[in-house]
């Protein structure tokens, strides 16, 4: 069985974010094995498969064989190398059920980076500044006089994070369809007191981006869900792509059963297994929990998404090369990139809802119970990577699944060299799950 108590680590050198969220609701214990497929089946209508590819054929299903993901899609768009898709493993543990490139996915924490974009466009437009207090919009918010829009985007803002709250994890494993509003989340966040004073430090916080939600809701007249289709999803034609309603659970067909190892409780310092069961959900004797249809509504702005594959190639390239906003717009986000630890000289940063996890290479990633994914647009190469799992987070070190991937296809795209040291999206007290 998972113990309660579980140990937060986090490595300094730990590679790329892991900026999903830390909490969601089980459906059940899962049966089968776990990681039943050894090759990929590529994509791209018998055209010659890339030198790349042939790589990663051979290494990714090592990276899921060590990690215990049971499935994964692969989408990678080069115009110097090629491109290649793949999918690998089964969408459902204890069957062969054939991962698909149409499948949809929760997509975690890369929901932040569609709010700051609204955010942004509201700026742009004169609706709003980077420098204005939330108070000015919540004058509920503990010292909301001295934090600004930018510190919420930025993660810079010291609030706390309410999907550390002990209290939420509890409800969510006993109610995993509760339909959470953003006063109910937001009320629990301003109980705890601040991590620090504003600006101070970074501190990935998903009560920022729940703030910056009710901003947007505020100024368009409308909910973040038709803001996000009007401003985002309808001018890049995701067709595939929304932010559910908070009485919405339901993940559009086709798509994989979402599996983590842990409850809500269990995981919220870490997602890794304890060292004595580890063995068993590497081997698959101990199953992970099944959390496809849980309600996602705690994460909303922070991470409540829902997209595929090709919608999510579309997005990254959009966000990274400013389809968006307009050019001085677009040069505000990229310039407000900072290192997420002061000093550090590795390119690792967060900006305004963006990360850049090697010099060039910039997006996010996500994670949700069940779902895992990375995306990103590099604007050295013009190359799009996306991967998403339907596994949370791996039980041996507790990162984001797909994070682990991504890694891997960085490598080999790249060489190790660019493969970033640091965590992007670690919280301040240390968890390596930071939730949305």
């Amino acid at each position: 069985m998972m113990k309660n108590a579980r140990i937060a680590v986090v490595v300094a050198g730990a590679l790329i974010a892991v900026s999903g969220c830390s909490s969601g609701g089980p459906a059940g214990p899962a049966g089968g094995m776990v990681g039943t497929s050894e090759m990929a089946t590529p994509t791209g209508g018998g055209a010659q498969v890339p030198a790349y590819a042939m790589t990663l054929q051979q290494q990714l299903p090592a990276v899921m064989k060590a990690n215990a993901i049971p499935g994964m899609v692969v989408m990678i768009k080069s115009p110097t190398r090629g491109d290649w898709s793949g999918t690998f493993g089964t969408a459902e543990i204890g069957k062969q059920v054939p991962m698909s490139l149409n499948d949809f996915l929760r997509v975690g924490s890369n929901t932040k980076t569609m709010t700051s974009t609204v955010i942004l466009q509201l700026v742009q437009e004169g609706k709003l500044k980077l420098d204005d207090p939330i108070s000015k919009f919540r004058p509920d918010v503990p010292n909301g006089k001295n934090i600004t829009i930018a510190q919420l985007s930025e993660m810079r803002s010291g609030l706390f994070s309410y999907t550390f709250d002990k209290g939420l994890n509890a409800t969510l494993d006993a109610d995993p369809q509760k339909a959470w509003t953003p006063d109910e989340l937001l009320a629990i966040a301003f109980k705890h007191p601040a991590n620090f004073p504003p600006g101070q430090k970074y501190d990935y916080c998903n009560t920022n981006i729940v703030l910056l939600g009710v901003v947007i809701e505020q100024l368009t007249g409308m909910s973040a869900s038709e803001a996000f289709k009007k401003r985002i999803f309808e001018p890049l034609g995701l067709k595939n792509t929304t932010l559910p309603v908070n009485t919405d659970s339901a993940l559009p067909l086709p798509h994989a059963q979402g599996y983590q190892f842990g409850t809500n409780e269990e995981t919220v310092d870490s997602y890794a297994v304890p060292a004595a069961d580890l063995p068993a959900a590497l081997d698959g004797t101990l199953k992970p929990l099944n959390y496809t249809d849980a309600n996602p509504s705690w994460a909303w702005t922070a991470g409540g998404a829902i997209s595929t594959p090709n919608d999510l190639a579309v997005y990254v390239k959009a966000l990274v090369t400013g389809g968006l906003l307009d050019a001085k717009t677009q040069k505000l986000r990229m310039d407000s990139i900072r290192p997420v630890v002061e000093g550090q000289p590795n390119g690792v940063g967060y900006g305004l809802g963006i990360a850049e996890f090697a010099p060039g290479i910039l997006g996010h990633d996500g994670q949700l119970p069940g779902y895992s994914s990375f995306m990103v647009y590099n604007n050295k190469t013009d190359d799009t990577i996306i991967v998403g799992t339907n596994l949370s987070a791996s039980p041996v070190d507790g990162q984001n699944a797909a994070v682990l991937v991504a890694k891997e296809i960085i490598s080999t795209l790249y060489g190790a060299s660019e493969v970033p040291g640091g965590n992007p999206a670690a919280p301040e007290s240390g968890s390596p799950t930071p939730s949305g």
